[in-house]
């Protein structure tokens, strides 16, 4: 018999755009073909989203991406609503509903409004909905201005918070990286990848560098920090490669794909 699981799927602004900012349609295609499949073959699929910004930057036809907040903003509203039509028409197309639900730090950290969002959530996957969520950048500049709010602050933060409040199983990170190496692979050829990471030691937390992209926020700090909410709340979570999607079929099923962080279950 297959052994369900609740899945949280984030994936980075870099996986889901061209160099330019313009939505990579071939990539958004695949990664939810493989969702709804997983969701056909029982599982419970949450997406968490990054791209709004990036996405409204092309749409609005801007040289760069906007260093005002306002205008971050702006751009995020613009781009979310892109997003969103452009998901919600690939997964009708595998004849699947999603939902979509923008957080605010405030809401993850009030207690009664995150018992509340839990039950939304309980809700959807109930009706086999699978949410879509994002942090709400048209009213919250915690991941605009990281470093703002003591809650979130990226999307990798955000989706361990998601997991945690949805006692999932498994949180993916889809990215730009293969996942987490014992040195830099840019500057040292030799660097080996780390499969399993049963304890956030001080020498692995020593291996985390800066940001990445510039179209993204998230770099291999914020996966760990994302890892330590996800495995104290009893989830194991993966760092993968978003050019590879189809590993997701294996990540399930636990194959050594990406650096797995295994929780205290």
């Amino acid at each position: 018999m297959l052994n369900t699981q609740r899945i949280v799927v984030k994936v980075g602004t870099s996986t889901l755009t061209h160099d330019s900012g313009a939505l990579n349609l071939h990539r958004m295609e695949q990664l939810v073909r493989i969702l709804a499949d997983l969701s056909g073959m029982g599982h419970q699929v949450i997406l968490v989203s990054s791209g709004a910004i990036a996405i409204g930057t092309a749409r609005l036809a801007l040289p760069e991406r906007p260093k005002e907040l306002r205008m971050k903003q702006a751009a995020a509203a613009v781009g979310q609503c892109r997003m969103m039509h452009v998901y919600d028409k690939l997964f009708s197309e595998y004849n699947r509903t999603v939902s979509q639900i923008l957080l605010t730090g405030d809401d993850v950290d009030d207690p009664i409004r995150a018992e509340h969002l839990s039950s939304t959530f309980e809700a959807l996957l109930d009706m086999g909905v699978i949410p879509v969520v994002n942090e709400n950048d048209s009213v919250s500049s915690a991941e605009i201005e990281t470093g703002q709010h003591k809650v979130l602050g990226d999307n990798d933060t955000l989706s361990a918070i998601v997991a945690r409040l949805c006692r999932a199983n498994l949180l993916v990170l889809i990215s730009d990286i293969d996942g987490l190496y014992d040195a830099d692979p840019h500057t040292h050829p030799d660097a080996k990848l780390i499969h399993r990471v049963n304890t956030l030691t001080p020498e692995i937390l020593e291996m985390a560098g800066g940001a990445g992209t510039w179209r993204g926020t998230g770099g291999m700090a914020t996966k760990l920090s994302a890892a330590k909410i996800a495995m104290d709340a009893g989830c194991d979570m993966v760092i993968t490669n978003g050019q590879r999607t189809e590993d997701l079929y294996g990540i399930v099923e636990g194959q050594d794909i990406g650096t797995r962080f295994l929780s205290m279950k």
